[in-house]
């Protein structure tokens, strides 16, 4: 007979063992799931707004003989990021700590003003500077979202679970694309792009100060919260380290490529800007959807068999969806949408796993921190350089892609084969992460899930 945790209590939920031994998820779920896939799915159609855009914004505010103008185009993806890097830390730690509905209503309100306000840049150091901003209102949210999907959902099903919760990644970037180009081919033209994303963005950030705020996943019994030694052992967690590096060398290359993809297909292979906002988004909505959805359940039906599937999952996609993109560089279209789709669907397989690998690695109390340090890491080394690097190089390349797209995508062979590596750890630092001592006490007991010791008998019994 298994313990019901949908009829637990608070009190029962923040047990010793509640996250581990959990095998249905928790009362709400899915009403939480729903809306933070609502904001995600926002998220990134702002962030690809941009992208969609980008050659409409060179023309308008750029010299056509400007020798600079692509690097400085690539640097309005890198404002983003760097401040979505920088103060994801403090809102990681504030996540451990405060309550995170909150901090997420004020992050999505934050970032769909800015995203208005980069319709109304007039010149380019406004539109730099209203992408800092967004990129803090989304730092608000990257963080700490996962911690509430990883509180309300066991162990065994969190791959497909947040395989659904990123499957706003590609559905949203495609909005973006499809919402951005099209627009910008209108009478309304593309500042519209940017301002029609208020609203919605709005109320969902409203609509997350009246959610109830989840009980917590404890390291330490009467305890929730972390020592400062605790966050120096995630770089004691091989298959923290292994994972992060992987989804650097992944986020260096697909950043890069798809910020300049639209672009590209325009200038450089004179296809029509409806066409590649509906072409291009319409294979990435079911490409990367199907790739997403298909990863993380993958994932989590090989976990029984294969030893560190979801490593192995990542690893392989990544492997796979090389050859398919440098295909794209050299084959005429329309065959050329065949690879462009083969290589989305491989290269959004990885997406559900290893986020998932980031969440059961990790012990509860650091989660937020945990994510929030892998959202730093892999942007400093990965997307903030990419989008300038091929500015760059198409600046000093008469304005050709090819070399600089082959170059990042190189990366992409990187990123699988470190995530195969991984394989060896993850079934042993995932049993890790759910001890519940984090840092030896003496004034507490050290409970293993491994040992399947009951919790202790004060509060409410669960129902058997």
């Amino acid at each position: 007979m298994a313990i019901d945790a949908a009829d637990t209590t608070a009190d029962d939920a923040e047990s010793p063992l509640a996250n581990y031994g959990r095998t249905v998820p928790s009362r709400g779920a899915w009403i939480a799931l729903a809306l933070l896939l609502a904001i995600n799915l926002f998220n990134y159609i702002d962030r690809y707004v941009l992208g969609a855009v980008l050659h409409r914004i060179g023309g308008e505010f750029f010299n056509p003989t400007d020798p600079t103008a692509n690097t400085k185009l690539g640097y309005l993806t890198s404002a983003f990021l760097v401040s979505y890097m920088c103060v994801s830390p403090l809102f990681g730690w504030l996540g451990d700590r405060a309550p995170r509905w909150r901090l997420i209503g004020i992050g999505v309100i934050i970032w769909s003003l800015a995203s208005g306000a980069s319709g109304l840049a007039g010149f380019y150091m406004m539109m730099l500077l209203t992408r800092v901003f967004v990129g803090i209102g989304e730092a608000a949210y990257g963080p700490v979202a996962p911690t509430i999907i990883s509180d309300l959902y066991p162990v065994a099903s969190r791959g497909k679970v947040l395989s659904l919760f990123y499957a706003a990644i590609p559905v949203g970037s495609a909005l973006g694309y499809v919402l951005g180009l099209n627009l910008a081919a209108s009478r309304l033209g593309w500042r519209w792009a940017f301002f029609l994303v208020v609203p919605p963005g709005i109320l969902l950030g409203l609509l997350c100060f009246f959610m109830p705020e989840p009980p917590r996943g404890r390291s330490r019994a009467g305890n929730p919260h972390a020592r400062i030694a605790d966050y120096f052992k995630l770089l004691r967690i091989p298959s923290y380290v292994i994972d992060t590096i992987g989804a650097t060398a992944m986020t260096f290359a697909i950043g890069g490529i798809a910020v300049w993809m639209p672009f590209y297909l325009i200038e450089e292979r004179h296809l029509s800007e409806q066409l590649v906002g509906n072409a291009f988004g319409g294979i990435v909505v079911v490409a990367g959807l199907a790739a997403t959805l298909a990863g993380g359940w993958v994932g989590d039906a090989l976990r029984s068999r294969v030893k560190g599937s979801y490593f192995v999952v990542s690893g392989a996609g990544m492997l796979m969806g090389f050859p398919f993109f440098l295909l794209i560089l050299v084959t005429p279209f329309p065959l050329a949408w065949v690879f462009l789709f083969l290589a989305v669907f491989f290269l959004f397989f990885n997406t559900g796993p290893s986020n998932a690998i980031l969440a059961n690695v990790t012990p509860s109390s650091i989660r937020a921190t945990a994510f929030a340090l892998n959202i730093f890491v892999i942007h400093l080394f990965g997307d903030v350089t990419s989008p300038p690097i091929i500015g760059w190089i198409r600046d000093r390349n008469h304005g050709e892609f090819k070399q600089a797209f082959g170059l990042v995508s190189a990366m992409m062979v990187l990123g699988g084969l470190v995530w195969l590596w991984g394989a060896r750890y993850l079934e042993r630092d995932t049993e890790q992460a759910n001890n519940v001592d984090l840092s030896p006490d003496p004034a507490f007991p050290v409970v293993t899930a491994a040992t399947h010791v009951p919790p202790p008998a004060q509060g409410p019994t669960p129902r058997i």
